[in-house]
């Protein structure tokens, strides 16, 4: 009876080192000294890392990138609480089939997604423009929203708002004050979930950007066609860092469990 535990301890190990070693190799080359790639390395510096603030095009992509995630990961969020709500608190004929519809970028690849969005951003004169990229990758992270949604909105106990309103709270007041309160933490996560994704889109964003409105990950890429140093290296260590800050931030005021789970 004690061989499975451990060996499932053995193996989520085993899994979590996998997952963690890349990112240790990349952490570790960012520190080289060297002019190249080297791993292991001789000398210890932070030369890469000060090279990051001589190149203004990486500055500015990353600014930019920020801003294009907080703002499709936000609209994505205005769509998404509404339509979670709907489909885990009320039956209605064709529900799942809205929900398959709105789950769909998920399923379709983004390269057809991104040729689809050029497609139609032409049509309407908003290719290689910011508003455009907003509203093409609210597109496709809305899912991540909409699923910790309904999550959040599954579990949640109706009675606690029938209550309210049988006290003669309104319906914006329930909302408000009772039920919004009790799934955000499935909105905090959809959130997060589909700003990093949004930051980090790259087939989707090579289709529909121009120069001046091109992302960390594209500017990166074409980068890489070029050269490759340990300057990328040290910038995604500051991209990990940045995200095991945030994280950490969502764990202080809500907890990772509550958020990443979807739970109210």
């Amino acid at each position: 009876m004690n061989r499975l535990p451990r060996f499932l301890l053995g193996f989520h190990i085993l899994f979590a080192v996998f997952m963690i070693a890349p990112l240790a190799v990349v952490v570790l080359v960012a520190f080289t000294d060297k002019n190249y790639i080297s791993m292991p390395f001789d000398g210890a510096s932070l030369r890469w890392f000060t090279a990051i603030l001589g190149r203004q095009d990486f500055i500015d992509a990353f600014y930019r990138s920020v801003i294009l995630a907080t703002g499709a990961a936000t609209i994505a969020s205005i769509f998404a609480v509404p339509a979670g709500m709907a489909i885990a608190w009320y039956k209605f004929r064709g529900r799942e089939t809205v929900l398959n519809l709105l789950l769909s970028p998920l399923m379709v690849p983004h390269i057809v997604l991104g040729i689809a969005m050029l497609r139609f951003l032409s049509q309407i004169g908003a290719n290689g423009t910011m508003v455009g990229l907003v509203l093409a990758h609210a597109v496709a992270v809305m899912p991540y929203v909409l699923r910790l949604v309904v999550s959040a909105a599954t579990g949640f106990d109706r009675s606690i708002a029938q209550a309210a309103e049988s006290l003669g709270a309104t319906s914006w007041t329930v909302f408000r004050r009772v039920e919004l309160p009790l799934i955000i933490p499935g909105i905090a996560g959809g959130w997060l979930l589909a700003f990093i994704n949004s930051f980090d889109e790259l087939a989707l964003t090579v289709f529909i950007a121009s120069p001046s409105t091109q992302t960390l990950p594209v500017t990166l890429y074409a980068y890489i066609a070029n050269t490759i140093d340990p300057l990328l290296a040290s910038i995604s260590t500051v991209l990990i860092v940045f995200t095991f800050a945030l994280m950490m931030l969502l764990e202080r005021f809500y907890g990772l469990g509550r958020v990443l789970g979807g739970r109210s």
